[in-house]
């Protein structure tokens, strides 16, 4: 069995079939479209979703049609039994608005209105969507461009498109909560993403912040509370895959071979006891160990490493890298969410892109804007392509997923992919593309790995990073864009200038021409912290509806207009500038669990 906080019972997406209440030929005549179309918006979902552990999303319907508050709260009562997280209703035609509406105000909901004429199904959405908004449940609407005949089964494109939308950002809602993050130590140097904000985790995204010592790490490596036989095969795993770099120390500073070896021992323990940690084990069950056996319920964790830990024993770059990609000694697997200097709020936007997307995410420092003259003056290049307006350099200081070095492909261009998608060749590759070399002394002086490999270019994706504003409260930027290649003279003149055993990518964001993307230096210097989040794809739209769903107000993002989805009451706060809305409209409802 993977160790998982997702081996259990996973929310369901509830379908709700409203109709209109009215016997005697009315209900009769509508009984078998209505069900149709909330089979037909489940099928869409389990065939084009799945569960961060790779199993497709289930979908419950209710066991019938809604024509009334009686039928309305036996779906409710079925639905909290079947552990639905998330509510999608669905109708041809008018129903009892307040009477047959969802009224569950923690569970995210929309509404789907067949668009045709026969029926007024679009009625019946504006009429439900009002009440939505007057009693302060936001719900997504979801209205057809185009007419539709009566007997038309199909879903329309852009319908389906919304669904799925709804249905990811629901979802990711639904897994985090109850869920626990995993502080490992406490601030790293001062970085103030590492102060751990307990009313965000708990008011904002329903979880509850769990808090160890670093002391603990020490314990059970003193101790052997960690599983001796996975040990054993780990260390093995990592000596057959995990090529030593250049070590890049000064003479001076240069740790002796048995230091190295001692280090890469400790690395692994360390590693095997942050996984248990956070998801138990039940191996430390049979040891004795009853109580470490059972993990602290960890969707995402932090460690703080820099530097009352790091000044002392090896640092966190290999656990943080190996936790966050999807494989590891035991095969191809989900991977962990772990943030460099227990950063949670990067931690959490991680989480953001993870559940969004079930691939792995790059924690990297929002390093270096480098605009084309700069390159041109330093290097002699010509930047082009996506690059042209200038690039962003990404680069953590030693650690980030094994994924992020673009090793996967999809259709022949470069992809991080959920892990049920990863062959073992590519995860092969992943490895080869990455070399180990000792940290550096004057930076860790306790030993570690850092790990280096610089990310391939061409891969669409998003960047984007949760910061908490007093007064304001949590508020989330995005950045889409485009993984870049550089050649091998123009990566060396530009890497070289910093610490050439960390990992790099090159960022080109997209231009919009206008605020905060008029430029690449405006996105650099409009970022609200020194890290950032980067998730495959481009997923600007899917955190959009989100943070909505959390109450959370985006301050920046390159995301087109016409792919914004926002619960139907935001439009009440303004529809000319939907930034502002977005502000009005969350500070209005406020916090989603508060």
């Amino acid at each position: 069995m993977k160790l998982s906080v997702f081996n259990g019972s996973l929310p369901k997406i509830g379908i709700r079939p409203t109709i209109d209440g009215r016997l005697g030929g009315v209900r009769e005549s509508l009984e078998k479209q209505t069900m149709d179309m909330a089979k037909s918006a489940a099928k869409l979902i389990s065939e084009n979703l799945f569960y961060p552990n790779g199993k497709r999303v289930e979908c419950v319907i209710a066991d019938t049609c809604i024509g009334g508050v009686a039928e309305a709260a036996a779906c409710a009562e079925k639905f909290a039994r079947e552990n639905v997280g998330v509510s999608l209703t669905v109708t041809p035609c008018w129903c009892y608005g307040s009477e047959t509406m969802d009224m569950t105000p923690q569970v995210p909901k929309a509404v789907w209105g067949f668009n045709g004429t026969e029926r007024p199904g679009a009625v019946y959405l504006a009429a439900v969507l009002a009440g939505h908004t007057q009693k302060g449940i936001p719900a997504f609407s979801i209205y057809g461009r185009d007419v539709q005949d009566g007997g038309d089964k199909s879903i329309p494109a852009d319908v389906s498109e919304k669904i799925l939308r709804f249905v990811r950002a629901g979802l990711s809602v639904a897994l985090m909560r109850g869920k626990s993050y995993l502080g490992m130590g406490g601030v790293s140097m001062g970085i103030a993403g590492s102060i751990v904000d307990q009313p965000f985790f708990e008011d904002y995204l329903g979880m509850r912040v769990e808090m160890i010592d670093m002391t603990e790490f020490l314990r059970r490596m003193d101790k052997g509370i960690f599983d001796p036989a996975e040990y054993k095969k780990a260390l093995a795993w990592v000596k057959e895959n995990c090529p030593e770099g250049k070590d890049y120390n000064s003479p001076k500073t240069k740790r002796s071979r048995k230091s190295l070896n001692s280090e890469w021992e400790k690395s692994v323990k360390m590693s095997l006891i942050a996984r248990d940690l956070m998801v138990g084990n039940p191996a430390l069950a049979k040891m004795g160990f009853g109580e470490e056996a059972q993990g602290h319920n960890a969707i995402a964790s932090g460690f703080q490493g820099q530097r009352q830990w790091t000044d002392y024993q090896p640092n966190g770059d290999f656990l943080e890298t190996i936790l966050n990609t999807s494989f590891d000694w035991n095969g191809i697997r989900a991977p962990y969410i772990v943030a460099t200097e227990n950063d949670c709020l990067n931690g959490a936007s991680m989480l953001f892109g993870h559940l969004l997307t079930n691939t792995a995410q790059i924690f990297a420092d929002v390093r270096t804007y480098w605009s084309a003259d700069s390159v041109k003056r330093v290097s002699g290049h010509t930047l082009d392509g996506h690059a042209t307006n200038g690039i962003l350099h990404l680069i953590n200081s030693g650690p980030a997923t094994l994924d992020g070095t673009g090793q996967q492909t999809r259709d022949g261009q470069p992809a991080m992919k959920p892990f049920w998608e990863i062959s073992k060749s590519e995860a092969q590759k992943c490895l080869a593309a990455t070399t180990w070399h000792p940290s550096i002394t004057e930076y860790f002086p306790g030993g570690g790995w850092s790990t280096r490999f610089l990310t391939r270019g061409g891969m669409p994706v998003t960047m984007c990073r949760l910061n908490l504003v007093k007064g304001l409260g949590p508020a989330l930027q995005i950045a889409e864009g485009y993984t870049v290649d550089l050649p091998g003279k123009v990566h060396d003149a530009l890497d070289q200038r910093t610490n050439p055993t960390w990992p790099t990518t090159w960022f080109a964001p997209t231009l919009t021409g206008h605020g905060a993307f008029r430029d690449v230096y405006s996105v650099m210097n409009n970022w609200g912290a020194n890290h950032g989040a980067i998730s495959y794809g481009h997923i600007g739209a899917d955190l959009i509806s989100l943070a909505a769903m959390l109450r959370i107000p985006v301050y920046m993002h390159n995301v087109a207009n016409d792919k914004i989805f926002r619960p139907s009451a935001w439009a009440a706060f303004g529809t000319q500038c939907l930034e502002s809305s977005d502000y009005r409209a969350c500070e209005n409802f406020g916090p989603l669990y508060a």
